[in-house]
């Protein structure tokens, strides 16, 4: 009997309330009971006045109390479901999965103004590019791991830096694959190709050209070097002469040659794959620094596997693997897939993790040189084309983190201390790694 009082009361309530012209003049008629009633306003009443009553009948068991403040709610929480602010959402449904996936994070009204700048960094390569990219992208490693079997990782390195435009150098021991991987590269693009073999004797126009006097011309004409090619195989660079390794500083910095006060472009895209041997160190010259620094990427091959060494060895009468693929990408696309990737957008959060990385090289105790702001830029770069070869127009720590050692490891010296002691530059990248706090992009700060 109780419960049917109260929805009496309730409803008479509701009734007084729809009356409007008795609130004005019954100043009593204002108490808590008058709150729910408020977001079911009149212009309801024509279409159906039992169902509003219903509605509200129904809903007023779920609140016990009713205070004038918290019955304000549902005020505020109604028309924002029809007003157009809330629209963007379903826009940003066709942005990737992790940042979809951050938005009922950020909904907060505290910070509201923070969502346009995440999303938009988030949200910016076209999908159509990006998926261009990842196709020529992993056509082009496919076609290199039919010659270097079972080692995608130091394959996809030489395609990013030949998509970034910068230069490889493998370091490995003998009979690794080293000049495979560089000339199935090579033979995978439709670009011009040419190979150095440097020894102690090699000079300096040997590898940029020379000029010379045309006695039928009557003139001086200049003759290009190898270097004058899109893909350049600087085969055991370390044992040439350090007059003859410095006639590649300016070549592999500002893609051009300078002989005798002419300068001459070289061909786009360009690229130089260095190989170099860990041991057998005698009769060699260690690269300066400088020019280690002129290396976008330092990897190593490694030996392949027992599967994979089983495989090789039932192709054994193939004697150059390299021979056996044929161009897949041409220097056109190259050069496209160079425009998508820089495209591809970088969040705040993410250059400023690159940049405490770089920094972290330069104030610790076993570290004596850091990284130079070319590596911070090195890595950058590297890690938008890392990112879009995995169909994501945006970058993530992890793509950071896979391409630090590789990018960082080869432009910093350790103290004499760290050396004695047994560390690797590879190690201390790592350790850096570790103790540097990566980002959580898309989460609120």
């Amino acid at each position: 009997m109780s419960n049917e009082n109260d929805d009496a009361t309730q409803l008479g309530s509701i009734g007084r309330h729809m009356s409007k012209p008795q609130q004005p003049g019954n100043p009593q008629a204002r108490p808590a009971f008058q709150a729910p009633s408020l977001p079911t306003h009149p212009q309801e009443q024509d279409g159906d006045e039992e169902g509003t009553v219903l509605s509200t009948h129904n809903a007023t068991p779920s609140r016990p109390t009713r205070p004038t403040v918290p019955m304000a709610q549902p005020m505020q929480a109604q028309p924002t479901q029809s007003t157009p602010t809330q629209q963007p959402l379903p826009q940003s449904q066709s942005a990737p999965v992790m940042a979809t996936r951050q938005f009922p994070q950020t909904t907060a009204p505290s910070v509201k103004p923070a969502q346009p700048a995440m999303a938009s960094s988030m949200m910016s390569a076209p999908q159509a590019d990006i998926t261009e990219f990842h196709e020529l992208f992993a056509q082009l490693v496919g076609n290199v791991s039919q010659v270097v079997v079972g080692k995608e990782q130091p394959i996809r390195q030489c395609a990013t830096a030949m998509i970034v435009g910068g230069h490889i150098l493998l370091e490995d021991n003998p009979g690794t694959g080293k000049t495979q991987l560089a000339r199935s590269l090579a033979n995978s693009i439709d670009m011009s190709f040419k190979r150095i073999q440097f020894t102690p004797d090699l000079l300096p126009s040997d590898v940029v050209g020379v000029t010379y006097y045309d006695q039928k011309n009557g003139e001086f004409e200049y003759r290009e070097g190898p270097i004058f090619a899109s893909i350049v195989l600087a085969d055991e660079i370390n044992r040439a002469s350090p007059k003859t390794q410095s006639a590649l500083l300016e070549v592999m910095e500002e893609q051009k040659v300078t002989v005798d006060g002419e300068t001459h472009a070289v061909p786009q895209p360009f690229m130089v794959i260095a190989t170099q041997n860990p041991i057998e160190q005698l009769g060699t010259y260690k690269l300066p620094e400088a020019q280690m620094d002129r290396f976008l990427i330092k990897t190593t091959i490694g030996y392949p596997s027992h599967d994979v060494s089983v495989n090789i060895l039932k192709q054994v009468n193939v004697i150059d693997r390299a021979s056996t693929v044929h161009a897949v990408l041409t220097g056109n696309d190259v050069l496209r897939m160079r425009a998508i990737s820089e495209t591809v957008r970088l969040d705040d959060a993410i250059i400023e993790y690159i940049v405490r990385l770089v920094e972290a090289t330069r104030h610790n105790e076993r570290i004596q040189v850091g990284s130079s702001m070319r590596g911070a830029l090195a890595l950058t770069r590297c890690a938008r084309v890392w990112a879009a070869s995995s169909n994501r127009g945006y970058v993530v720590p992890d793509d950071v983190k896979q391409l630090a050692v590789a990018v960082l490891a080869h432009r910093i010296t350790l103290t004499a201390e760290a050396t004695f002691a047994g560390s690797t530059p590879e190690q201390m990248i790592e350790q850096i790694l570790n103790e540097v706090p990566s980002p959580t992009v898309g989460a609120a700060a």
